[in-house]
């Protein structure tokens, strides 16, 4: 899961941007962007379950899997699916917390 920039954890596309969030949220969405930003400039490269766990939480503060399970041959895209939709039903606040929190762990 190696970003296109070569960062290790690297954002999938969720808008840091969300005017919609207030009060404790815009913290918390404050403290995920900066997680995402210490995720690209981690020490040592996580392992490939931890950084499928980082994908899956990123995905999941955007809210539940959608769209079709990747097929069999598409072993990636189907175990990153698979990750994300093991979440459901987690809310957006608990997946920016649990982020948040393997992010920090990683930089100890």
């Amino acid at each position: 899961m190696r970003a296109e920039n070569g960062s290790t954890a690297a954002t999938f596309g969720l808008p840091i941007d969300t005017p919609h969030l207030s009060g404790d949220s815009m913290t918390l969405q404050a403290d995920f962007a900066q997680a995402q930003l210490d995720s690209k400039n981690l020490s040592e490269r996580p392992d490939n379950m931890t950084l499928l766990k980082l994908y899956a939480l990123y995905k999941q503060a955007g809210g539940d899997a959608d769209g079709a399970r990747p097929g069999i041959t598409d072993m990636i895209g189907r175990a990153k699916w698979d990750a994300w939709d093991a979440l459901k039903g987690t809310s957006s606040e608990e997946a920016m917390q649990k982020y948040i929190d393997l992010v920090n762990d990683l930089k100890d």
